[in-house]
């Protein structure tokens, strides 16, 4: 019987690191974080292992756990898959529509929320529900409107504990095998209705392994959790944390990322290409408003840094004395400051969820940080490429990781084999087969691999739009080139079956405030200002120059500027940031008609 599970992983942490601290929450009354021991950890998982048990909770029966970042939805994961249920987690910005999908489809009976809203959006559905039975707070505020079916997690944890439940718990440990269900995660579906992805106990214990392979990292690091643990990426790099014994305190409040990483001072982490775009953009408008001596001596040391970093690092090779005296001064004036934005301990940084542009993976890498460029999905267990310590292309997303397989399909399409691969789509058999070809499973990426093995990924096969010419335009390449400018936030590209192609942008109000003081452009809210003759003639010129690199078919020839990001309320985007283009060309439809009739 082979039994490698996370709970068992987890429990020989507990044995081998005891009274050392696991986890942290940050106590936003004291202000100060507080650690949560390995003997501490491992004893909440248990006890609530227990209560899940005496609720009556069977094995491979499906838990949710609807909520934010906390210590304590580690803690219900863990606990539910030690016990051979299953976890289904939930986004805590899903709407009360997508949770009750959830809930249906995976017949959840206990629910664990976070706040409030989570709270109220769980209530509302389990009046109408014949599954949901129990929902179990994370967080002490929260005002019930129903004690039957409401408990908090603090009172659910009390009750007579006995030689049958001590008994059973031990029974489902040992007997848990790694062809065990772990989670059923659901994709947030830009297309369609969201798919069930399954992962077993042996997808996520081998991730741990080739992680173990690929990465360079000790007891002493430390991690700081703010991307959504719902996402396969978050989770799977603290479980990965968890069995390497590295320290994760745990962010509950995204917007708050930035003082916190001042306060943690993170050694790794992962990450997103929007915080990098976000900070890129920052750092551009810094550069422009700094003297003239400030400016040349910010170009010197990034210079410097270029080739300390990008020319020799990167490929191993040994760095000259003379550029060793020169990165020690650049470094000691204006790189090492660069690097205190994430809290100035940062070794490698893993990035994924969507491409990061070349051009700004190299300008990071020149003051010394070590973005990890990666590609994954869901239905892989997250990571299947990463960047290696050197020897990696900036415009890639690293070499095959150990264990895994990638080959180039029809359409250039990326196929994939390995243990990280899921087991299928929850009660969808027929897309399932659809994903499946020959035991390779297909991703809906286009791709290539270079004569290094470097992967390249070129487009999302299924966003590919044909335009009535019959050409066909890669969505994502336009949009990522240019919502890399200081006064694009978003941009959805439009063009399928149309004559050309043309966009709504979101621009970034802040930065466009400011360049209305600096022109004395008169206006008295966002809605006049985006319609103002100088601000349409200035998004033009940078439109233009944003996109001198592509063909004429491909170029945006009108654009509409939007008053309101689209949102993840609105539905207008997934919960990991994914433009959801059916809705937004619904929604516009009237905006879009227009930039075709003028």
């Amino acid at each position: 019987m082979n039994n490698n599970t996370i709970g068992l992983e987890i429990r020989k942490k507990v044995q081998q690191y005891q009274g050392e601290n696991a986890i942290y929450y940050k106590n936003n009354k004291l202000k100060t974080w507080v650690g949560i021991s390995w003997t501490d950890f491992g004893e909440k998982i248990q006890n609530l292992s227990k209560a899940l048990l005496h609720f009556g909770i069977k094995e491979h029966q499906n838990v949710a756990i609807f909520a934010e970042n906390m210590t304590d939805w580690i803690v219900a994961d863990i606990a539910i898959m030690s016990i051979r249920a299953v976890t289904v987690p939930i986004y805590a910005t899903n709407s009360k529509k997508e949770v009750e999908y959830i809930v249906n489809d995976a017949e959840i009976n206990v629910i664990f929320v976070g706040c409030q809203e989570e709270y109220d959006k769980a209530l509302e559905i389990s009046k109408t529900n014949s599954y949901l039975k129990l929902i179990v707070t994370l967080c002490e505020d929260i005002k019930f409107e129903n004690t039957e079916n409401s408990i908090h997690i603090n009172n659910f944890l009390v009750f007579e504990t006995d030689e049958i439940i001590e008994t059973e718990l031990q029974k489902r440990y040992y007997e848990s095998e790694s062809t065990d269900l772990a989670s059923i995660i659901y994709t947030s579906g830009t297309t369609g209705e969201p798919k069930g992805v399954m992962l077993d106990q042996t997808n996520f214990t081998e991730s741990l392994k080739a992680h173990d392979f690929e990465l360079i990292i000790s007891e002493k690091d430390t991690s700081l959790s703010f991307l959504p643990l719902s996402h396969i990426y978050e989770r799977s790099w603290v479980f990965f944390c968890l069995h390497r014994g590295i320290k994760v305190y745990f962010n509950q409040n995204p917007k708050l990322i930035a003082e916190v990483l001042k306060e943690v001072k993170p050694t790794v982490m992962c990450t997103v290409p929007r915080i990098f775009e976000k900070i890129f953009a920052a750092i551009q408008d810094k550069r422009k408003e700094a003297s003239p001596t400030k400016m040349k001596l910010a170009s010197w040391a990034l210079g410097i840094g270029n080739a300390y970093y990008n020319n020799y690092k990167r490929f191993g090779i040994p760095v000259p004395k003379s550029l060793k005296l020169k990165y020690k001064i650049a470094d000691k004036l204006v790189l090492s400051k660069l690097r205190e934005v994430f809290g100035g301990r940062i070794r490698f940084m893993p990035c994924g969820g969507a491409p990061l542009a070349a051009d700004m993976v190299s300008f990071f890498h020149s003051f010394g940080l070590n973005i990890k460029c990666g590609y994954g999905l869901t239905e892989t267990t997250a990571t299947v490429s990463l960047f290696g310590d050197t020897h990696f292309e900036f415009n890639s997303a690293g070499k095959t990781i150990e264990g895994s397989q990638i080959m180039i399909g029809e359409n250039n399409e990326i196929l994939i084999k390995g243990p990280g691969v899921m087991k299928g789509y929850y009660k969808k058999p027929i897309e399932t087969a659809e994903v499946f070809k020959n035991g390779w499973f297909c991703s809906g990426d286009a791709g290539k691999i270079d004569e290094n093995g470097n992967l390249i990924i070129t487009d999302r096969i299924k966003d590919l739009m044909k335009t009535s010419g019959g050409k066909y335009i890669a969505p994502q390449k336009l949009e990522m080139a240019l919502v890399n400018d200081a006064f694009i936030e978003q941009i959805a590209v439009i063009g399928d079956q149309q004559k050309y192609v043309t966009a709504l942008a979101v621009p970034s109000f802040e930065n466009l405030k400011k360049y209305a003081i600096q022109h004395k452009i008169d206006f008295k809210d966002i809605e006049e200002l985006i319609n103002h003759n100088q601000i349409k003639e200035m998004f033009e010129k940078r439109f233009e120059a944003l996109q001198k690199e592509f063909s004429v078919y491909e170029k945006i020839k009108k654009f509409t500027l939007l008053s309101k990001e689209f949102s993840i309320e609105a539905g207008e985007i997934t919960a990991t940031l994914k433009l959801k283009r059916k809705v937004i060309q619904q929604k516009y439809k009237e905006l879009i008609d227009k930039m075709y009739k003028e």
